[in-house]
């Protein structure tokens, strides 16, 4: 059975403080969600997002914080000869903030 995507899933995001807060996800398709985190613009981490509403950044690191909510795109299983998928991957669903420390 093919998995259908109906319509993009879209979140917004804003930043409160220490803390990223992002609204539900319209057209939920129901896979992985993620915040990827970037810090002078290498990805920092990858955290489960669907759980919880919000993110907080705990990091005291000095640099140029970059967030973005994600979810999982599954197209086939095909990888290639370093064992990542080829054609599934994450997209973009949010807005990107970014936040000085």
């Amino acid at each position: 059975m093919d998995q259908k995507f109906e319509g993009q899933p879209r979140a917004e995001i804003r930043v409160e403080g220490r803390r990223v807060i992002r609204s539900e996800v319209t057209n939920d398709w129901g896979l992985r969600l993620q915040w990827e985190i970037r810090r002078n613009g290498q990805v920092l981490a990858t955290l489960p997002a669907r759980a919880d509403l919000s993110y907080e950044h705990l990091d005291t690191t000095p640099g140029t914080y970059e967030v973005v909510l994600q979810m999982w795109k599954y197209v086939d299983y095909r990888k290639g000869p370093n064992g990542e998928f080829l054609n599934s991957k994450f997209v973009d669903i949010s807005n990107k903030v970014r936040y000085t420390i």
